[in-house]
């Protein structure tokens, strides 16, 4: 290459990785896979390489991509904080291995091997064993003081407990998200039509830099430990002494480390971490591979971006070619028409994969995604299936821009694209689609749990006109019923009983069943206990519901907005007038209970409850369910497959139950 060619390309290429950085550190929504970023990385660090003479001192393959914003203070790093080089092959790894035998004179290093979290980067400041300060990387040198936000981090203990704390010590880990949370918030934002997020490291990223404690509060985020910053008075010569301690002042931490000896040793880590990680709590991208010995890790020194004695390898992300046979749309029950796209199946990390979630008409337009193409399907953090990019070389000849129907395709009214939304709506309330939708979810166990009110039968009330609105349920007669393909008077009874049940359900489960936007089941509990009423809940002000826990100013308007909806009051009103009698939970609601105060962390499958069903039976029983389990954990509900958190919780002696023995306790 020419150095004419090489200036211009490096132009590009600084040009490129900082708007990427911008992306991916300030706004959380970056455009591309990391291994595609690290790529244009490393084509930068060849080409300055190859050419010194336009090696540049603020080159961004020389320093940390800076996730400061305005708006919040800053904290200087005692200890630098940096960032691990990545890569992607058992080769570079070797080569890894051989720069630290050179450079540390030792033939055959012990390696610690950790789960590489796919989080946000945070260090916190303990003095004399109190926590009091967490800040994100930055730019290396200073980052963001995001303490209060942090300190909504449930899992995080305010204090260390156990083995003698230093008497100050910055901790570093990954603030993350579980990918139940992940999903919970994705399905809000779709049905407020709302863009929805990519991956939970994106989400993450974004929640722990809102300057709304309140919003913070409402997304449920999880810390993990396993880094040392700057530390007075702390005596430790190995990575692997500094986990034990960690958990002992009953720290989160990584689920499993490997000590091993030499590089081959390292990999068969890094394979059996990859056999293993689906049961973490935690989403992992890679495995971290450090000298063990922290003297080593002294003398070995670091660049000034990345520490010469640790480096990330990287697990390829699975992808797979499939041909798009249709874009259909789907409507939610709040109006949102979402795309998906129907798929040639394809087998994709563990499982065949038919659709894919196209998101809205701007993300089809953007990719230019048509009916016909070849396109490259991956599990977006491994969680939901995304199309990538379109094979624009195997295009068929006769394809044509995907037109997003104007009108609703169920009940052909037309559609509208609010202010400030991404998604388009159905503006039709009475539109099938919609009330399947709601009557679904108002009859779903996380809801009113009208049992015998499945799928298939909303779906033949609605076409039968016999349900337009969540009240028409409360008129039903027995002979309607009888008029259902498959129903018999038993079970016309049955369901019957089952909705007569349903007027003196919990309060709680009334309010989730409305579907308010913004009001998931923990906020719906929250709302009955300090409210108590769907009429004192009705008239709350913005003030007042801004005052409970875990609700927001956006979470407060979208309550306020729905109530002041006089069709919506009128539903409540109509409900109430054909029975419906919430139970009150005023007052202590689990006054008593067994689990009151009592932490649980499930796993594996259980016999016949979800894990959606056991978790609401012991939260509606005053209980608390988290994502890992650690020494403050009170119970492990176990089903068949358990992994780690099952091996954890047996080391902590944490007591084990089942399905049988929890409903026993229930009892």
């Amino acid at each position: 290459m020419e150095f004419e060619e090489a200036r211009r390309r490096v132009g590009e290429l600084r040009q490129t990785i900082e708007q990427h950085d911008r992306l991916y550190f300030q706004e959380s929504n970056p455009e591309i896979p990391d291994r595609e970023y690290d790529g244009l990385k490393a084509e930068l660090v060849r080409l300055e390489a190859a050419f010194p003479e336009l090696d540049q001192g603020d080159s961004p393959t020389r320093r940390v991509g800076d996730d400061r914003l305005p708006g919040f203070a800053t904290y200087r790093h005692r200890v630098p904080m940096q960032s691990l080089d990545n890569t992607y092959s058992e080769e570079e790894l070797h080569a890894f291995h051989q720069r630290l035998i050179r450079a540390s004179g030792d033939e055959n290093p012990i390696y610690v091997v950790e789960p590489k979290i796919d989080g946000v980067a945070v260090s916190l400041t303990f003095e004399e064993g109190r926590f009091i300060r967490a800040v994100t990387r930055g730019n290396g040198v200073q980052g963001d003081d995001v303490t209060e936000n942090v300190r909504g981090i449930r899992s995080l203990p305010k204090a260390l407990s156990g083995a003698t704390p230093p008497a100050m010590i910055e901790i570093r880990g990954e603030i993350y998200m579980t990918t139940e949370e992940f999903q919970r918030i994705n399905g809000l934002r779709e049905e407020a039509g709302q863009a929805v997020y990519a991956n939970p490291r994106n989400l993450t990223s974004g929640t722990i830099k809102l300057l709304d404690r309140r919003e913070v509060a409402q997304r449920h985020l999880e810390i993990v430990l396993y880094g040392l910053g700057h530390s007075e008075g702390l005596k430790l010569e190995t990575q692997e002494g500094y986990h034990e301690i960690l958990r002992e002042w009953n720290l989160p931490t990584v689920e499993k480390i490997w000590t091993v000896e030499g590089i081959d040793e390292a990999w068969a880590a890094i394979q059996e971490l990859d056999a293993m990680r689906e049961g973490f709590a935690y989403a992992t991208d890679g495995a971290v591979i450090k000298l063990n010995s922290l003297a080593l890790q002294q003398e070995v020194g670091a660049t000034a971006k990345s520490p010469r004695w640790a480096i990330a390898y990287k697990f390829a992300a699975e992808r797979a070619e499939t041909v798009l046979r249709a874009i259909s749309i789907q409507v939610g029950r709040t109006g949102v028409l979402t795309p998906v796209a129907e798929l040639e199946p394809v087998h994709l990390a563990g499982t065949t994969v038919s659709r894919a979630t196209l998101h809205n008409a701007g993300e089809i337009a953007r990719k230019d995604v048509r009916v016909g193409d070849a396109v490259l399907v991956e599990k977006a953090g491994e969680i939901i299936p995304a199309v990538i990019e379109v094979n624009l070389a195997k295009r068929p000849s006769d394809s044509k821009p995907f037109e997003f129907p104007a009108n609703c395709p169920i009940c052909a009214t037309p559609t509208v694209q609010l202010e400030g939304e991404v998604a388009r709506r159905c503006p039709n309330l009475d539109c099938p689609a919609q009330v399947r939708r709601r009557v679904g979810h108002f009859a779903s166990k996380q809801s009113l749990d009208i049992d015998g009110l499945g799928e298939a039968v909303v779906d033949q009330l609605v076409s039968r006109d016999l349900v337009k609105r969540l009240s028409d349920l409360y008129r039903l007669k027995r002979e309607d019923l009888l008029e259902l393909e498959k129903f018999g008077e038993k079970s016309a009874d049955n369901l019957l009983r089952a909705i007569e049940i349903s007027k003196t359900a919990e309060l709680w489960r009334v309010i989730h069943g409305l579907g308010i936007q913004q009001v998931g089941a923990t906020t719906a509990r929250d709302l009955a206990r300090v409210f108590g009423s769907l009429d004192e809940l009705a008239d709350a002000t913005p003030e007042g519901l801004v005052a409970v826990e875990g609700i927001g100013e956006k979470s407060a308007e979208g309550i306020r907005a729905y109530f002041d909806l006089e069709a919506n009051r009128a539903l409540i009103d109509e409900l109430m007038a054909l029975g419906l009698k919430p139970e009150s939970p005023k007052g202590d609601e689990a006054g008593g209970s067994l689990f009151e105060g009592k932490t649980f962390v499930l796993t594996g499958t259980l016999p016949s409850l979800t894990r959606d069903e056991a978790r609401v039976k012991i939260e509606a029983a005053g209980g608390r369910v988290t994502s890992s389990v650690s020494r403050k954990t009170d119970f492990v509900l176990a089903g068949s497959d358990a992994g780690s958190k099952l091996t954890k919780a047996r080391k902590l002696g944490v007591e084990v139950v089942d399905e049988d023995r929890l409903m026993e306790m229930l009892a």
